[in-house]
């Protein structure tokens, strides 16, 4: 369970390390919310890594 992510963040316009804010258990995997520290750009990945939904690639 990683608390934070290197992320490219679209507000700063760089990469970031974002932290873990929040998750739960899902039918589809594990759900988690991930907020950049410098703005309030945050998004949310559901499942694992090599099949994970990612609401920052929408």
């Amino acid at each position: 369970m990683a608390l934070e992510l290197e992320h490219e963040c679209p507000n700063c316009g760089e990469e970031k390390t974002f932290y873990r804010a929040a998750s739960t258990t899902l039918h589809l995997g594990e759900k988690v919310k991930w907020h950049c520290p410098d703005c309030d750009y945050g998004f949310v990945r559901i499942g694992d890594n090599g099949t994970a939904v990612d609401s920052s690639t929408a």
